[in-house]
């Protein structure tokens, strides 16, 4: 015993020894005004003027490039608060803090002194810079800045009263050295031998109490940005915690000399928390020798011999002896820099060279702010290269606490006293305490020593995690890091990672998005970052595992690349979190180290490889060599290699038996890489199967379908294979069909779920969730749902109590009070009790506004307590069902008239998607509806397989969604379908022909039905029914050129092969069938056998012939009316004389742009107008002289004799106003009469005649001598004609509907408009007929269109004095948008161009590609991409229906993320949403882009700001709309103008003026209204054919816009206030599109997307200049700061230009990749 005392002593003096041998106050860094410093400002609570750093600093993750120096110990990246705020509190602060001895320090009265100083002195570098490379030795630092800060002498603050214990003679003395390089900064903190002799202060407020507190020392980074709106606490790293700890910080350090303290504290690389030196060993906590032993608290591990570690490699070779991972007595080796929450043993020491974390220095106090599986750790020595297996819970954080706020702890095989894996048999986990471990696809297994999660039958993974069999999956993450290509530092921030797998063919797909150049081409190569996916999900082979069998969904990888021959080093941490909401998998990548430069534009290949894995219980290793190519422009084919080494270290279950094999080969029989450069995405696409070593496929055998991945089972099937090729499809576990069509199962409308009572079942693809109903939560087994007893938060009023009850609580006033609980009153003896909501409901439903009964409402009722009664009925339907107590309709409940009524006291069952669609189609909002489809529904609520329509009869099949069965429709006449039998799904010629057999109302005339074979293949031979031309056909469907024959000719032979088709038989073919099948009075030309013009060519309505060469040009001067011999073709072409005005004229009006029935003038030989000109169609005839041009007074009609055109020409008198009125409506600009236009009657001095007649309506009516119909007069075509001879009565105002009638049936009125029908009163007669189109409805009071009365011409009308029956559907936001794109593609959209595809109910289909391209995408229900899902392949991703069930998440709320405050920013509209993009200058700062404001179900095209009340407004061409919202966060929508819209487009604001302008594309006009929507009026209206941009100069008070006619484009202004119209441009422009105004130059500026040019031109038309020629598809454009930013449809993106240099200077293409529309400045300020 003695010995063994008179050991320790030896020890404890050895220990003293060394802690006494510390740094001393010379040996720290230079400092004073004689090294250059600066001394901060003398006080209780100063702060430096901020130090502008040379070069930005990393602290943490983050760059800065200014710091601060505070009395009270610190050093920031940013201004300092108060010191109250901060410095009495321990770590962490609010705010980024470097803390040498964050305390409450005091200067004042020369107390000390504070030196800072910034250098670049190369003594103080290389000082440094030995430090770190001795604490750090793997590190490559050298240091180019530091900052040296010292604290001198300085004292804690005290009160005057307090200091006679002679406290204030002690005084600090402390230094921080801050170096950095680009990429690191590593800090120093120094405590000389007695520079501490306090060691904390005392709280101000508190200084009358005897406590101190100690100082803080650490590294804090302050709170971060957290979502979009919040922010959190960010990392941190404590040194200190008590004064002892305080005390050690001069007597140990580090580094190897006690007071030296080195931090490596930011990185631009991935960077966590901070990382100390490690140098001559790690301090720790020494053996507790006995408890009365007085040795000082801490040693170095290295002067003990037996605490060295055991040398193991940093990756375990190939075949390396697996001992060296485990054995018996021997807890599990971490193979490769893997932090490890616990030591299995306190006799391993650290290595040396470590860099981990903050955990190897358990003596110091641990980093508390790092993830919950690292927390809780004993402190003691950790070893680098050991783990410990333990099965934590599923949500990886601490074990949760049981019912008796007992903490059962899953690590149940380990004693924290000492660190030795020990078993306890006492506390071992079991199934029935620890199940909730377990997947819900899992079951649970008791072994001797504890539990084990094993995956259930069709379900695949570690039992803590499993996925279906045979289901694709996918796989969302971030990726992020610095690499270094050639000597570039590329930084990757926070970029989204998707991938696509096809488990039952082992395909990955994976996308990485906004990758920078040129890193995107560099890390082509880098297909193991996506390689991990496929080893995940690799095809099985017999006898094999995939790795997502034996990891599950939480593990680690570590994979290292080296290339050669550059020996360039990438290091690739991937990090699986687990299952999301949606059952995909998570992964975060990071990326450090470099690779090779790879020229852009080049392409890489790599061949098939194989590599061998091996197994070990839980870690999986691989080493290999790989080769690929570079192909690039500058160098041709160029071979490289690199090595790839890699440990996967994951979670196993220790307890039970151990199966699967040791090593497994993976084989990769594709690997595709690629970068797009316009977009930005890295691809990789990798085919992999695993199976035994050396077990691959053999070359020429045959090997079974399922292993080689040639079967044809649904994505969501899995192959079963059997005896040589066969095999069998079974699809996945959650779906359901034949194997090779496979559907979604919907566990929870088939009752399939295992959600406990008070939950509802969520339907998620192949798979469902539980949630907890309202007013319950998951208990501690994470399924059970509770209540929860919302009592405890004392949501009633003071005045009431509260009764906790299932799901609910009920509040109640006390006595002598009254209200509904919430709210209560004081009762008094003359007051009546408040209404209560039911009462209220109830009697504004029995009263309208004026007083009357409203016939036909639902009425409430209420019992005495003025409550909802359970059970509630429509007294005019007969309808009831069972209500909650805020009156809200309980699903499910409903019943008809002829059913019993519903027993309300039964417990509430959650409506179904078939009950909640039936119940929406039988009844509409007052409560009935007419010819409307609803669905029938069994008695559990799911949809019955046939439906039938009760009005139409047509009959189907549907699946358990509700969706109809392809092929399975049967009209009325034909049998019922038989729902029973497999569905095979429908082919291209099927949908073709029933879309073309069935338009939206049952039946479709005229159009191409196509003929589909048995197998649903198109016939080689189709013909058009009413037409009767044939043609062929390839198996697209698709006509092969040169096979079309008109009727009278023999039907072609489909069998020969293809010709090409001539430029004659495409003109011929074009000509013959427009969209709708056939055309009418068009020119056909004549094509010979080889496909030839004919020489002689004639039109088959207008009879004229005419000569062609082989181009199908007229021959000039070979022209024959119909009346002439046809002209001889064969003759040579003589010189031609030039075209006189009247051929010309002619000849423009009889080719093939010739309208029906259009006036064609007749000329003479020499060309020149004949004298007497008759209109062919309306027989009118009149004289011309030699221009064409009608002489005065000869015009006649048709049955009377013509004027004599060659006899003396009378003096003419001027025409009056009604001959002018008469030939203005008979003859329109191009000389043809407007069909269907008022034609008024004059006499023979040309007056009006007193009674007029509308010649198509039948309508006459009086008129003065101005022509004005006189009121009162008008009688229908049925009525007697009026007495215009009657003395004039004095006239009544007329009335709004005879306004109407009489704007149009004037002069202005248009060529078939309609025309309202007013009454005796003048009032709108009910029924209104459109005299052309013949279509019919009813309308109100107003004038205005009751919904769904429309009928069309030969239906009857509707009964306008009847009940109007529903609406059909509008349109969806897909059709919507689909119009819209459509229109801007002129009608005639490109086959690349992108169309949105609906399925027949209008919703987006899943899948949706550009044009006829394969390359395709997902899509969420709202049209929105689903990331990750791009493809250009001739397999298109497998895309999850667009349709969400009901019990889908409801959509965020539309509320505003303001863009950053300060500065200018551009607002652009993206389809479904407004983004917000900063300026910095005139650069776009990307990465501070943001969504403004999520508009679900909208389709946003015009966009503006108002900068005076900071306001965003809007047109939304879906919602026929236009809204504004305010800029401030949280700001919701406001509906301006909701009615009278059709495709409200460009719009634009007058902030002077406070108005706003738009255009409609649609009812083409322009109008105007104050900026809340209200003084609405039209601008312009006439002359507008489609109106796209506008844009407003305030300040000359001008509005100009573009009109998008085809025929005549053409730009336009006008005054604000409609007058002084005039054209700008109309010469030289396409489709002008985008339109701004430079208020520098005043000019006004487009973008043509037709011409390609951007142009600029001043308002009086002079100074036109092209600013630049080069342009794609500009939609809407902006100009501010001397640059032009537009939204461009080819790239998805917005681009900014410079005015001066006509150069791009900048492009943002946003994560969404969709259109963009307009673009707005929003600025804090008007400029």
């Amino acid at each position: 015993m003695t010995r063994n005392k008179f050991t320790i002593l030896f020890i404890q003096l050895c220990w003293t020894v060394y802690v006494v041998t510390g740094i001393h106050r010379k040996d720290i860094f230079p400092y004073g005004t004689l090294s250059g410093d600066l001394t901060l400002q003398e006080g209780d609570d100063e702060t430096s003027k901020v130090i502008v750093l040379t070069r930005p600093m990393r602290f943490y993750e983050a760059s800065f490039s200014s710091l601060y120096v505070a009395t009270n110990g610190i050093i920031s990246t940013q201004d300092l608060p108060m010191e109250k705020q901060y410095v009495d509190d321990g770590l962490p602060t609010d705010f980024p803090v470097i803390a040498p001895f964050l305390a409450d320090l005091d200067t004042s009265n020369g107390r000390g002194t504070i030196y800072y100083r910034q250098t670049e002195s190369p003594t103080i570098l290389n000082r440094v810079a030995m430090e770190v490379h001795r604490g750090f030795p793997d590190a490559r630092f050298t240091p180019t800045h530091a900052v040296v800060v010292t604290w001198e002498n300085v004292g804690a603050y005290e009160e005057g009263s307090r200091s006679s214990d002679g406290s204030s003679n002690r005084v600090n003395t402390f230094q921080a050295v801050l170096a950095y390089d680009e990429t690191d900064t590593y800090g120093l903190l120094l405590y000389p031998e007695g520079g501490l002799n306090f060691f904390g202060t005392r709280p101000k407020e508190s200084y009358n109490v005897e406590i101190e507190l100690p100082a803080r020392v650490g590294f804090s980074r302050g709170e971060v940005s957290f979502l979009f709106f919040s922010r959190q606490e960010g990392p941190f790293y404590s040194i200190t915690t008590n004064e002892q700890s305080v005390k050690n910080l001069y007597q140990v350090g580090n580094t190897g000399l006690p007071g030296v303290w080195l931090f490596h504290i930011g990185s631009s690389y991935s960077f966590d928390n901070v990382i100390p030196a490690a140098v001559g060993g790690v301090l720790a906590t020494p053996p507790p020798f006995d408890a009365e032993a007085t040795t000082p608290e801490y040693s170095e591990y290295s002067d003990y011999p037996e605490f060295q570690s055991p040398t193991l490699p940093e990756f375990v070779e190939a075949g390396a002896d697996p001992s060296l991972l485990q054995s018996p007595d021997q807890p599990q080796v971490q193979l490769y820099g893997e932090e490890v929450p616990l030591t299995a043993s306190p006799e391993t020491p650290e290595s040396p060279n470590s860099e981990s974390g903050p955990r190897q220095h358990p003596a110091i106090p641990e980093p508390r702010n790092l993830p919950p599986e690292h927390s809780g750790l004993p402190q003691r020595p950790v070893p680098e290269h050991t783990i410990l297996e333990l099965f934590p819970t599923r949500d990886g954080g601490s074990p949760r606490h049981s019912p008796k706020d007992q903490v059962d702890s899953v690590v149940q095989g380990v004693d924290l006293d000492t660190g030795v894996i020990q078993y306890n048999g006492g506390s071992k986990e079991t199934c029935e305490r620890f199940s909730q471990q377990c997947s819900q696809n899992a079951y649970c297994s008791d072994y001797a020593t504890g539990l084990c999660c094993h995956c259930r039958s069709g379900f695949y993974g570690n039992g803590q995690h499993c996925l279906p069999s045979g289901a694709p999956h996918r796989v969302n993450g971030k990726v992020n890091g610095v690499v270094l290509v050639g000597s570039t530092p590329v930084e990757i921030n926070n970029v989204d990672l998707h991938a696509y797998v096809v488990v039952s063919d082992g395909r990955a797909y994976t996308a990485i998005s906004e990758v920078p150049e040129p890193a995107g081409w560099a890390l082509m190569p880098v297909a193991p970052v996506g390689g991990l996916f496929g080893w995940l999900f690799a095809l099985e082979l017999p006898n094999s595992q995939n790795g997502f069998t034996i990891t599950g969904a939480e593990f680690t990888r570590h994979a290292d690349v080296t290339f050669y021959p550059g020996n360039e080093r990438l290091s690739i941490v991937q990090t699986a979190k687990g299952l999301d909401a949606e059952n995909y998998l998570s992964v975060d990548t990071k990326l450090s180290g470099s690779v090779p430069f790879i020229p852009p534009g080049a392409t890489v290949q790599m061949e098939p490889f194989k590599v061998t894995f091996q197994y070990y219980p839980s870690v999986t290793t691989s080493i290999s060599v790989r080769e690929f190519t570079v192909v690039s422009a500058e160098s041709g084919a160029e071979t490289f290699s690199f090595q790839l080494r890699q440990n996967i270290t994951h979670n196993y279950c220790r307890h039970g038996p151990r199966s699967g094999p040791e090593t497994l080969e993976l084989s990769v029989e594709r690997v595709f890489a690629m970068f797009v450069k316009e977009e930005r995405i890295l691809r990789y696409a990798i085919t992999n199967k695993i199976g035994p070593v050396g077990a691959g496929i053999p070359d020429g055998g045959e090997v079974n379908p399922c292993y080689a991945g040639t079967h044809d089972c649904d994505t969501t099937a899995q192959c079963i294979p059997g005896e040589g090729q066969n095999f069998q499809c079974q699809c996945a576990t959650g779906y359901r069909g034949d194997g090779r069509n496979c559907y979604d199962i919907d566990e929870c409308a088939e009752h399939l779920s295992s959600c406990a009572a008070h939950s509802q079942c969520e339907n998620l693809q192949g798979s469902h969730r539980c949630l907890c109903q309202p007013g319950y939560e998951f208990g501690f087994d994470g399924r059970t749902c509770i209540d929860v007893d919302e009592c405890r938060s004392q949501p009633c009023h003071a005045q009431a109590s509260c009764t906790n009850s299932l799901g609910s609580f009920h509040c109640q006033c006390q006595a002598g009070y009254h209200g509904n609980g919430f709210q209560c009153h004081p009762q008094s003896g003359g007051s009546e009790r408040p209404k209560t909501h039911c009462e209220r409901h109830r009697d504004s439903a029995q009263t309208s506004q004026d007083g009357f009964s409203l016939v036909g409402a639902f009425v409430p009722e209420c019992d005495e307590a003025g409550q909802y009664r359970p059970l509630q009925c429509h007294g005019s339907t007969g309808h009831c069902w069972c209500v909650d107590v805020q009156g809200q309709e309980r699903a499910g409940t409903r019943a008809p008239p002829s059913s019993p009524r519903p027993n309300c006291n039964e417990p509430e069952r959650p409506k179904t998607q078939c009950e909640h669609h039936r119940d929406g189609a039988q009844t509409s909002q007052d409560g009935f509806s007419l010819g409307a489809f609803v669905p029938e529904c069994d008695e559990a609520g799911q949809y019955h397989p046939l439906q039938c329509h009760g009005s139409t009869g047509h009959c189907w099949c549907v699946d358990v969604q509700g969706q109809e069965r392809a092929g399975t429709r049967a009209p009325p006449s034909s049998p019922r379908p038989n729902c029973n039998e497999p569905e095979r799904p429908k082919t291209q010629c099927e949908h073709h022909r029933d879309g073309a057999q069935t338009s939206q109302d049952g039946f479709s005339l005229g159009a191409f039905v196509p003929e589909c074979d048995e197998a649903g293949q198109y016939r080689p031979l189709q013909c058009h029914g009413s037409t009767g031309h044939c043609w062929c056909v390839d198996v697209q469907g698709q006509e092969r050129a040169g096979t079309r024959a008109p009727p009278s000719s023999p039907r072609p032979n489909c069998n020969e092969p293809e010709r090409p088709k001539t430029q004659c038989e495409h003109h011929r073919d074009g000509a013959q069938t427009s969209q709708d099948g056939f055309s009418l009075g068009a020119f056909v030309p004549e094509c010979d056998e080889a496909g030839q013009y004919r020489p002689l060519q004639c039109h088959g309505s207008t009879g004229h012939c005419w000569c062609v060469d082989v181009q199908g040009q007229e021959r000039a001067g070979t022209r024959a009316p119909p009346s002439s011999p046809r002209p001889n073709c064969n003759e040579p072409v003589r010189p031609e004389r030039p075209r006189t005005q009247c051929e010309h004229h002619r000849d423009s009006l009889q080719g093939s742009h010739g309208g029906v029935g259009a006036f064609v003038p007749q000329c003479d030989e020499a060309g020149q107008y004949r004298p007497l000109q008759c209109h062919g169609s309306s027989g009118h005839c009149w004289c011309v002289d030699v221009q064409g041009q009608e002489r005065a007074g000869t015009r006649t009609l048709p049955g009377t004799p013509p004027t004599n055109c060659d006899g003396p020409e009378r003096p003419e008198r001027p025409e009056t106003q009604c001959e002018r009125h008469r030939d203005g409506a008979q003859t329109s600009q191009d000389g043809f009469s407007l069909v269907g236009a008022f034609v008024p009657e004059c006499d023979e001095a040309g007056q009006y005649r007193p009674l007029q007649c509308h010649g198509s309506t039948g309508h006459c009516w009086c008129v003065d001598v101005q022509g004005q119909e006189r009121a009162g007069t008008r009688a229908p075509p049925s009525s007697p004609r009026p007495n215009c001879n009657e003395p004039v009565r004095p006239e009544r105002p007329r009335t709004q509907c005879e306004h109407h009638r009489d704007s149009l049936q004037g002069s202005h009125g248009g060529v078939g408009a309609f025309v309202p029908q007013c009454d005796e009163a003048g009032q709108y007669r009910p029924l209104q007929c459109h005299g052309s189109s013949g279509h019919c409805w009813c309308v109100d009071v107003q004038g205005q269109e009751r919904a769904g009365t429309r009928t069309s011409a030969g239906t009857p009308p509707t009964n306008c004095d009847g009940p109007v029956p529903p609406t059909q559907r509008p349109e969806t936001v897909c059709e919507r948008w689909r119009a819209s794109l459509i229109e801007h593609y002129g009608s005639q959209p490109d086959p690349h161009h992108y169309l949105p595809q609906c399925d027949s109910a209008g919703e987006f289909n899943p899948v949706q590609c550009y044009g006829d391209s394969s390359y395709c995408w997902c899509v969420d229900k709202d049209g929105r991409e689903v990331p990750g899902t791009r493809a250009n392949d001739a397999v298109k991703p497998a895309c999850i229906p667009t349709v969400a069930p009901p019990t889908q998440r409801p959509l965020p709320r539309p509320d505003v993320t303001p863009p950053p405050t300060g500065g200018v920013s551009l607002l652009y509209a993206q389809g479904q949403q407004i983004g917000a993009l900063p300026l910095t200058g005139t650069r776009m700062d990307k990465d501070k882009s943001s969504v403004l404001l999520q508009l679900h179900g909208s389709i946003v095209v015009g966009v503006a700001h108002d900068c005076l009340e900071r306001k965003v407004y809007w047109t939304d061409i879906a919602g026929r709309t236009i809204n504004r919202a305010g800029l401030a966060a949280g700001s919701e929508p406001e509906v301006l103008i909701n009615t009278g819209l059709t495709s409200p487009e460009g719009l634009a604001l007058d902030v002077v003026r406070r108005r706003m302008f738009w255009v409609d594309s649609t009812m083409d006009k322009i109008e105007t209204s104050n900026l809340d929507g209200t003084g609405r009026r039209v601008l312009i209206d006439k002359d507008l054919v489609n109106p796209r941009a506008i844009i407003v100069d305030s300040s000359s008070g001008t509005v100009y816009w573009t009109d998008w006619n085809r025929e005549a484009p053409k730009i336009e202004g006008a005054s604000v206030d409609g007058q002084n119209r005039k054209v700008l441009v109309q010469e030289g422009i396409g489709l002008p599109n985008a339109l701004t105004f430079n208020p520098a130059s005043r000019q006004v500026c487009w973008g043509d997307a037709g011409t390609k040019r951007l142009e600029c031109i001043s308002p009086d038309g002079t100074g036109r200049q092209v600013i630049h020629s080069g342009l794609n598809y500009p939609f809407a454009m902006v100009f501010h700061a001397n640059h032009f930013y537009y939204t461009d449809w080819r790239r998805d993106a917005i681009i900014g230009m410079s005015r001066g240099t006509s150069q791009f200077t900048d492009d943002y293409l946003p994560e969404q990749r969709s259109h963009l529309y307009g673009i707005a400045l929003a600025s804090p300020n008007c400029l």
